[in-house]
C-alpha cells in the first residue's frame, strides 16, 4: 500500500512526520487484506456521514493497524468474547469508535447478556447504520456492557490508557497466583490504541510512569501520532518528543513509519511481545482520513463527516464502488473467520482443556478462580468482621475501616489495591499481603498492596482496569483528592464496576493542614454521580456494616468517607443496631413518642447529634436521632420505610454535616435547618475548627429549639 507520508526534515521518532493529503488518492493492488481494511474505512465513513456526527479520520488512518492486530496477532475468540485468558484490546481513542464497531461486526463477535454468550452477533451492519442513534448498540463512544467486544468504556482521553495498565497488572497478578508448572493459565497481552490527545492528558503520563516502574512487559500501546487535533496541527500545543519521554519511563519505544506497512507492523508487534520486562510503545505515523483527496491530513477529518462528495471521491481513490454504502464485499467476514476466528477458537479450546486438567490437580485454586470470574464470594467471607464495644474515646473511622478491611481480606485473596502514597494515613495496607512489585524492586506480582505513588488520577483508572479483569480492587487517598479522580470514579459508575474508593480525612476535622486539605463540596459531587453508593459512617460499628454492605456489590462502585479524628463508639445496647446502615438511614434513637423534632447526621457529626438528642430527651422533648450514612441506599428503600424514619408530618428537622449543605433540604424540607459548612475551612486544631464553624452540641440544640418554635 502506498504511503501518503512526506518525511519532515529533522523529524524524530517521537513526533509524526509531516503529512500531506494525496494528490490522486491512488491505491496499491487489491487483495483480500486490503479489501478488509478498506471495508473498515468505508464503514466508518458511511456511518459518520449517516449520523451526521462522529470522527471518521482516525478510523480510516488506523484501519491497517487495527486489522493486522486483530487478524494476525490477537489471541481472541469471537465465539467466546469473555474467555478469561483472551488478549485485551482497548480503544483509548474512543472517538474512533467506528473502528472498533467495524471490527466487532466483521469478525463476528457474539453477543453477551448477563455473563452468557449468545448464539447471535454482537453487531450487524444494520447496527452500524444506527451509529449514534437512540437505543442503538453503537453509541458515540464505546461502552462496556453495552456492546459485546468492548473491553472498557472510553471517550475521556487517557482513561483507556490507565485502564489498560490495570488490565496488565491484573494479568500479572492472576498469573502469579494461579499459574503452575505446566499450567500457564494467564499469559495474555493488553493492546491499546491511543492518540495525540491521550498523550496530552496527564492521566496517561501517570499511568505510563506506573507501568514502566512495574515492568509490565505484557502491555503494548500503539500511539497514532497523526499530529492532528480538533483545532488543527498539534504543533499549536504539543511539540515534545513523546518517544524520549516514554524511554525515560522505562518503556521500549518502536516506530512504524507508515501505518499502511502491515508487514513491518507485525514485526514490531513480535518485537514488542519479545520484551517481557518492559512495556512497549509503538509510535505509528499515520495520515488522518488516509485516501481522502481533500481532507486527508487535515483537522476537518477529525470530528465531522467527510461530506457526500468527499466520500465518493475517497471511495474512488480506494477503487471502491462509489454507489454503495455500508458495503461488505463477499469474502470479508469469511476471511476474518479463517484468521482471527480459527486462531481464537483453537486458543480458547486449548485453554478450556488446560483449565479442566488444572481443576483436577488444583481444585482449591480452581474454585477460587471460579469465584473471581463469576463475581462470587467465598462462604464466611464476613465471619471475622469485628464488633466494637462502647467506647467514649472511640477510634477514627479510617482506623476501624483498616481493621475491618483486613478481617475481610483474609477471606477474599483477590481484594487488592493501594493508595496514592498515603497508606499509613488511610490505613489501607493489607497485613502480610506483600507489595505488588517486580522482583527487581524486591516485590512480587502476587503482592496485594499497590504503591500508586502520588498519582491519584491514574490510580482511579488503573483500579478500574483491575476491576474489569475480575479483581476486587480499591484505591485510597484523602477525600479532598477525589477531585483528581472524578473521571475514573464517574466511569466506574457508568460501567457498573464494583470498584471501592476509600477516602479519609473527610472534613474540617483534618485540622492543621488547612482549607487546601479540608473537603467541603466533595461529598456533593460523589452523591450527585449516578450509580455510586457513598458511605459516611458515624462510628466503628457503622464502618463494619458499611463494609458488610458494599462487599457484595457486583454492579456499582462504593465510596467510603472516613475520619481522621477519633469517633466515639456508640452504645448499641441503648441505640439501634448498626445493621441499619444497609438501608442507608435508620432511627438510631427515639423517645417512643411521635417526634417533635428530628436530628439527622452522618460521620463525625453523628456523636455530636446524639449528645444533643440526649439533652433534649432530658428536657422532656420528644426527639429522634437518625443516622444517614448513605443517601443512595436510603433512597432505594420503599417509601413506607422512608416515611417511617422521617415521618412527613414532622417538619421540625435539623441535619448536621461538616460539608456543603447542598442536597440536605431533601430531608429537612424548606423549613428545616442544616448545620453545615458554607465556605472553606481554616488551619487550626480540629477542636478549635469545630467550635469556630458551629459544630457543637450547643449549636445543634439552638437549631433544634428554633425548629420547635416554628
Amino acid at each position: 500500500m502506498r504511503s501518503f507520508h512526506a518525511a519532515a526534515s529533522g523529524a524524530t521518532d517521537g513526533m509524526a512526520s509531516a503529512t500531506r493529503a494525496p494528490e490522486t488518492g491512488g491505491a496499491a493492488g487489491h487483495n483480500i487484506d486490503r479489501t478488509c481494511i478498506d471495508t473498515i474505512r468505508t464503514l466508518a465513513m458511511d456511518a459518520v456521514q449517516k449520523a451526521n456526527s462522529g470522527h471518521p479520520g482516525t478510523a480510516m488512518a488506523l484501519a491497517p493497524v487495527a486489522y493486522t492486530l486483530w487478524q494476525d496477532v490477537l489471541s481472541y475468540d469471537p465465539a467466546n468474547p469473555i474467555w478469561p485468558a483472551r488478549d485485551r484490546f482497548v480503544l483509548s481513542v474512543g472517538h474512533a469508535s467506528m473502528l472498533l464497531y467495524s471490527l466487532i461486526c466483521l469478525s463476528g463477535i457474539r453477543d453477551v447478556k448477563n455473563g452468557k454468550v449468545l448464539n447471535a452477533p454482537s453487531l450487524t451492519v444494520a447496527d452500524l447504520e444506527q451509529f449514534r442513534q437512540l437505543d442503538s448498540k453503537t453509541p458515540g463512544h464505546p461502552e462496556y456492557h453495552h456492546t459485546a467486544g468492548v473491553e472498557t468504556t472510553t471517550g475521556p482521553l487517557g482513561q483507556g490508557c490507565g485502564n489498560s495498565v490495570g488490565m496488565a497488572i491484573a494479568e500479572k497478578w492472576l498469573a502469579a497466583r494461579f499459574n503452575k508448572p505446566g499450567f500457564p493459565l494467564f499469559d495474555y497481552h493488553v493492546y491499546t490504541l491511543c492518540g495525540d490527545g491521550d498523550m496530552m492528558e496527564g492521566v496517561s503520563s501517570e499511568a505510563a510512569s506506573t507501568a514502566g516502574h512495574l515492568k509490565l512487559g505484557n502491555l503494548i500501546w500503539m500511539y497514532d501520532a497523526n499530529q492532528i487535533s480538533i483545532e488543527g496541527s498539534t504543533e499549536l500545543a504539543f511539540t515534545e518528543n513523546v518517544g524520549k519521554r516514554f524511554e525515560a519511563y522505562g518503556w521500549q519505544v518502536l516506530t512504524l513509519k507508515d501505518a499502511n506497512d502491515t508487514a513491518e507492523f507485525k514485526k514490531l508487534l513480535a518485537e514488542a511481545k519479545a520484551d517481557t520486562t518492559r512495556p512497549t510503545m509503538i509510535i505509528v505515523h499515520s495520515v488522518i482520513a488516509w485516501g481522502s483527496p481533500k481532507k486527508a491530513g487535515t483537522a476537518a477529518a477529525h470530528g465531522e463527516p467527510l461530506g457526500a462528495d468527499e466520500i465518493t471521491a475517497t471511495k474512488r481513490a480506494y477503487g471502491w464502488p462509489e454507489d454503495k454504502s455500508f458495503y461488505v464485499p463477499e469474502g470479508v467476514t469469511e476471511h476474518f473467520q479463517q484468521g482471527l476466528g480459527v486462531r481464537g477458537a483453537n486458543a480458547s479450546k486449548a485453554w478450556d482443556d488446560l483449565f479442566a486438567a488444572y481443576r483436577k490437580e488444583f481444585p482449591d485454586e480452581a474454585a477460587e478462580l471460579d469465584l473471581i470470574l463469576s463475581g462470587g464470594l467465598p462462604k464466611g467471607w464476613d465471619a471475622d468482621i469485628p464488633t466494637y464495644s462502647t467506647d467514649a474515646k472511640g477510634i477514627a473511622s479510617r482506623a476501624s475501616s483498616g481493621e475491618v478491611q483486613n478481617a475481610i481480606a483474609k477471606h477474599i485473596p483477590w481484594l487488592v489495591g493501594g493508595s496514592a502514597d498515603l497508606a499509613p494515613s488511610t490505613k489501607t495496607l493489607i497485613k502480610n499481603g506483600g507489595a505488588f512489585q517486580p522482583e527487581a524492586w524486591g516485590g512480587s506480582y502476587a503482592g496485594r498492596n499497590f504503591h500508586f505513588g502520588v498519582r491519584e488520577h491514574a490510580m482511579g483508572s488503573i483500579v478500574n482496569g483491575m476491576a474489569l479483569s475480575g479483581l476486587r480492587s480499591y484505591g485510597a487517598g484523602f477525600l479532598i483528592f477525589s477531585d483528581y479522580m472524578k473521571a475514573p470514579i464517574r466511569l466506574s459508575a457508568l460501567m457498573h464496576l464494583p470498584t471501592i474508593y476509600i477516602f479519609t480525612h473527610d472534613s474540617i476535622g483534618v485540622g492543621e493542614d488547612g482549607p487546601t486539605h479540608q473537603p467541603i463540596e466533595q461529598l456533593v459531587q460523589l452523591r450527585a454521580t449516578p450509580g455510586i453508593v457513598t458511605f459516611r459512617p458515624g462510628d466503628a460499628n457503622e464502618v463494619a456494616e458499611a463494609w458488610r454492605t458494599l462487599i457484595p456489590f457486583h454492579d456499582r462502585p462504593a465510596v467510603l468517607a472516613l475520619s481522621r479524628q477519633n469517633l466515639p463508639t456508640l452504645d448499641r445496647s441503648k441505640y439501634a443496631s448498626a445493621a441499619g446502615v444497609a438501608k442507608g438511614g435508620y432511627v438510631l434513637g427515639d423517645s417512643g413518642k411521635t417526634p417533635a423534632v428530628i436530628l439527622i447526621a452522618t460521620g463525625s457529626e453523628l456523636s455530636l447529634v446524639v449528645e444533643a438528642y440526649e439533652k433534649l430527651i432530658a428536657e422532656g422533648v420528644a426527639a429522634r436521632v437518625v443516622s444517614m450514612p448513605s443517601w443512595e441506599l436510603f433512597e432505594e428503600q420503599p417509601q413506607s420505610y422512608r416515611d417511617e424514619v422521617l415521618p412527613p408530618s414532622v417538619t421540625a428537622r435539623v441535619a448536621v454535616e461538616a460539608a456543603s449543605p447542598i442536597g440536605w433540604h431533601r430531608y429537612v424540607g424548606l423549613t428545616g435547618e442544616v448545620v453545615c459548612m458554607n465556605g472553606f475551612g481554616a488551619s487550626a486544631p480540629a477542636s478549635a475548627l469545630m467550635k469556630k464553624f458551629g459544630f457543637t452540641v450547643d449549636a445543634v440544640l439552638e437549631a433544634a429549639r428554633r425548629q420547635l418554635t416554628l
